[in-house]
């Protein structure tokens, strides 16, 4: 019972619309009726400037990063060699939390089932399952933004430097964890699929940069940012 309780107040956590309720106290608007319509932190960035899409950042990832440590908890306290629930093992169920936190942004009941692609909540996810890994993505992320300007690929160029960081770390700790690197490997994967309209404007040319002119489509990436329009590119 516990379990499902913890992994219930993970999908709460992660359906918070931080985005949403940043919008309202600061201006009170609708942001899905402003910028690009997305729920994510660079639509908070262009829309109300950096300071609130900073917050929004900070506070997309801390849903994640809380979800999976209050499971890191509740599996801490099972007695040393007990058999765990269904005999899965303790990191999958820390895995279960972000993904739990992770589908809640992605599909918040608050706003309609709105929300992002879900990259801050899960990156905040793996800051609690794999931190040294999460820096380096981290730095990858920042590296890639910094020179393009483009959120969505500095998200997909961190999308696909996690895995491998996540696999060099647990390979150094001398203990790897397959469950979490296999898990890894498929969110990642998620994330860049979930980027696919975004590829394709960056193929043709037409992806929005930060500082440019603005995109009424959905060009967001929730690194800072994610989707919440009805075509189906929520995260």
């Amino acid at each position: 019972m516990l379990l499902i309780v913890f992994l219930l107040l993970a999908f709460a956590l992660g359906s918070t619309p931080f985005s949403y309720l940043i919008g309202k106290q600061v201006k009170g608007i609708d942001l899905r009726q402003h910028g690009s319509g997305n729920l994510g932190a660079t639509n908070v960035f262009r829309t109300l400037g950096p300071m609130w899409g900073a917050l929004c950042l900070f506070l997309d990832m801390a849903k994640g990063a809380l979800a999976v440590f209050l499971m890191t908890w509740l599996v801490s306290t099972w007695p040393e060699g007990a058999a765990t629930p269904f005999h899965i093992s303790a990191d999958l169920f820390r895995i279960f939390a972000g993904f739990a936190a992770s589908m809640g942004h992605t599909f918040s009941p608050f706003v309609g089932f709105h929300g992002g692609k879900g990259v801050a909540t899960t990156g905040g996810a793996f800051a609690v399952l794999a931190p040294w890994a999460i820096v380096v993505t981290l730095i990858c992320f920042l590296a890639v933004f910094l020179t393009t300007r483009m959120v969505s690929v500095g998200s997909i160029a961190a999308a696909s430097i996690l895995p491998f960081a996540v696999l060099f770390f647990e390979l150094q700790g001398g203990n790897p964890s397959c469950t979490i690197i296999i898990f890894v490997t498929s969110i990642c994967g998620w994330v860049i699929f979930k980027h696919r309209t975004n590829i394709a404007r960056i193929r043709e040319g037409t992806e929005t940069k930060v500082g440019g002119a603005e995109n009424k489509t959905d060009s967001d990436s929730d690194a800072g940012a994610g989707s919440g329009s009805n075509s189906g590119n929520n995260s």
